[in-house]
Formats: C-alpha cells, sequence, structure tokens
C-alpha cells in the first residue's frame, strides 16, 4: 500500500465531494471511510484509476449517510443526481481547501487543526504534538470542528492569516516529524504567493525555501541529528538559499513586516553565514527583537536568549534565559548548551540528560544523551 499516494490524493477527493454539494464534516467522514477501504482492498485488486476509486467509493459512502439523514428530502435532489463513474477531475483543490478550512464560523486554532486532520493528511497525535498538547485534547477540539462545520456551505473563505498558520505548521510537521509533508508545503505556499498578493506570504515562502536548503545536513548518515553549527555547509542547496533570500528581500522592501518575513531574515543570517564562527549574531538578536515585538512568543524569547549568548557572551544568555518559564519546550536543552559555554560542564551535562527525558523525539534524546556523556566522559563521570 502506497500510503504517500493515498495521502497525495486524499485533498482532490475532498475537494470533488464539497464541489458537488457535500458539507466538509460529512465529505470528511465520507473520504475517510474510502481510505479505509483502499487499504483493505487495494493491496489485492489495485485500481487502474486511484483518484476515480476514491471518488466513487467515498460519493457512494456520502450518498449512504445522506439517505439515513433526517434532512433526506433537502438532499433528495444530490442523491437524484449521482454522477456516473469515470475519471477523476484533474483540477488541484488543495490551496481551495485549505481556504475553505479557515471559515469564519472557527477559531484559528479550530481551523488550523481541522485543515491538518482533513486536507494534510496528518494524524490527531501529530497535530497535537504540534500545538503541544495532550492527543485527546486534540481529538476533542477537531470533533467539535466538525461539528461546527457540519451542514454549513464553505462560501466565504477565511482569512490569509490562518491559511498561513496551517501551511506553516505542515511544513514544520513534515521538516521534523514524521511525515515527509515539507516539499508540499512548499508547493502550496508557492500557489498561494502566486495567487495572493501579500508580503507575508512571500515570508513564509522564503521562510520554507531557507529551512527546506539546509535539510540534508540536518543528520549524519546513521540518521542522527547535526547542530546547525556543525553541518556541512557544502550540502545546503544554494538555488534554494539564493531563491529564497531573493523572495525575502522584495517582501522587505515593501516595509509591511510580519513575524514569517522577520523569521526568514533569521533563517537568512544564517543561511549566509560561511560558517557558524562567522555567523552575525548581532543582527540576530535584532531580529528576535522584532520577532518579540510583533508576536511576544515565549518560544520566540527562548530563541532569542540563545543568540543572546552567542552575541553578548553564555551569561548573558542565561541570564535572558532565567526570566522565561523553564517548562518551555527545549529551555532544559538551552540551558545546558549556554552552561556549556559559559564553562560549567557539570550542570551541562546534567541539564543535558534532563533535556533528554523531555526530547520530543527519538532523534533529539539520542542526540542530547550523546551531548550529555561526551561532558561527562570529559571529567571521568
Amino acid at each position: 500500500m502506497d500510503e504517500a499516494l493515498l495521502r497525495s490524493l486524499t485533498p482532490g477527493v475532498l475537494g470533488i465531494l464539497v464541489r458537488r454539494g457535500a458539507d466538509f464534516a460529512a465529505a470528511e467522514d465520507a473520504v475517510q471511510d474510502a481510505l479505509v477501504k483502499a487499504v483493505r482492498v487495494w493491496p489485492e485488486d489495485p485500481p487502474r484509476d486511484a483518484k476515480g476509486w476514491l471518488v466513487t467509493v467515498a460519493w457512494r459512502r456520502f450518498l449512504d449517510a445522506t439517505r439515513a439523514d433526517t434532512a433526506r428530502r433537502r438532499r433528495e435532489d444530490l442523491v437524484e443526481e449521482e454522477p456516473t463513474a469515470g475519471p477523476a477531475s484533474a483540477v488541484d483543490d488543495t490551496l481551495r481547501l485549505y481556504f475553505l478550512c479557515a471559515h469564519p464560523s472557527l477559531t484559528p486554532s479550530s481551523a488550523v487543526a481541522l485543515t491538518l486532520r482533513a486536507v494534510g493528511g496528518l494524524t490527531t497525535r501529530q497535530i497535537a504534538r504540534a500545538y503541544l498538547v495532550p492527543e485527546a485534547t486534540m481529538a476533542q477540539r477537531i470533533s467539535r470542528a466538525k461539528r461546527t462545520v457540519s451542514g454549513v456551505r464553505f462560501d466565504r473563505p477565511g482569512d490569509v492569516a490562518t491559511v498561513l498558520r496551517v501551511l506553516y505548521l505542515v511544513f514544520n510537521e513534515g521538516y521534523s516529524g514524521d511525515v515527509d509533508l515539507a516539499a508540499e508545503a512548499i508547493r502550496l505556499t508557492r500557489q498561494l504567493a502566486a495567487r495572493v498578493d501579500h508580503p507575508e506570504v512571500a515570508g513564509l515562502l522564503a521562510l520554507m525555501l531557507l529551512h527546506h536548503a539546509r535539510r540534508a545536513a540536518r543528520t549524519a548518515a546513521d540518521g542522527s541529528l547535526v547542530p546547525l553549527a556543525e553541518q556541512d555547509r557544502s550540502r545546503w542547496d544554494t538555488a534554494s538559499i539564493a531563491e529564497g533570500v531573493a523572495i525575502l528581500q522584495a517582501a522587505l522592501a515593501r516595509d509591511r513586516l510580519g513575524e514569517f518575513q522577520a523569521q526568514a531574515a533569521v533563517a537568512a543570517l544564517h543561511a549566509d553565514a560561511p560558517s557558524a564562527e562567522d555567523t552575525d549574531w548581532v543582527q540576530i538578536v535584532e531580529w528576535y527583537d522584532e520577532l518579540v515585538r510583533l508576536t511576544d512568543n515565549p518560544v520566540v524569547r527562548l530563541n532569542r536568549a540563545v543568540a543572546v549568548g552567542e552575541a553578548d557572551g553564555p551569561r548573558a544568555g542565561l541570564t535572558a534565559l532565567a526570566a522565561l518559564d523553564d517548562s518551555l519546550p527545549r529551555h532544559t536543552a538551552a540551558a545546558a548548551y549556554l552552561h556549556e559555554r559559559d564553562g560549567d560542564l557539570a550542570t551541562a551535562a546534567r541539564l543535558y540528560a534532563e533535556a533528554a527525558h523531555k526530547a520530543p523525539d527519538l532523534a533529539e534524546r539520542d542526540h542530547l544523551t550523546r551531548q550529555a556523556a561526551r561532558l561527562n566522559a570529559r571529567f571521568g563521570r
């Protein structure tokens, strides 16, 4: 079973059902049922037209549910007008569905969660990780969102900011999680940038390209993480970096700064440095100051503290870090790094080990464990 194929077909199938008149919640349920059947049937009997097969099965599931619904008479025309089976439309509905999920009747957080589940193809567990909430909490949020939009026709698309947040989270999950959606997020953001003249759309595309350019250097041959300072910069994709920088410069020239442009500026400064030692940390701190002003996000403040430690020395970084909640994700790892830079290896080793226990995934846990072991070996522990 080609799960990547199923994931790539899902938005198009969902879009066809919505265009045929199915409300989003019912269509998403029907598509999920069709995917389950595909997993069961396709290994033994693969279809000639995978998308057409999914559309046919999903539409029949939707009609079955419609016939059993109390609104039978209101939807009777849909039953009578069932399209004949045949090749599915080649129209790419994915971007349109991102906008439709950002519906005014949903809160931004619910719109993001629903879109990641229904269109992005992420599981509830992966979305919960992106939001840093328990899986059960996210499941309830998605269920409430589907109930809210049940019966609502998606004729009023939501705002660009919510769509950008969706794309940003999809990219982050694809870049560092167990589902590779980074390339798809870049493709969709390119489409959005071609249709929407907005500097933050350009800023997000630049940010994605600049981060994605370093992807090949982020892991060693054995799969272990390679920190930015230790990456082989010859493996960075210079074409993507050049494109990202050009897009960012054009966006910044419009003098309508937003958080994605500021994040992209930080990424561009990292990409521009020929070595870790040549990184312009003073400018990076200045951009983090802009991000704090724009978002007042505690994770941004955490990253700023690390940058301060590079620009002004580790003790200055530790002072900035001390003002933040130590329950923040990666707070302990940041503290370990700054203590190591300050020469307190015993404290750094202890904090690396503590951070390893809190790590969200195996690769990060292994990296932090190795850092603790490396320092412990230096003073015979």
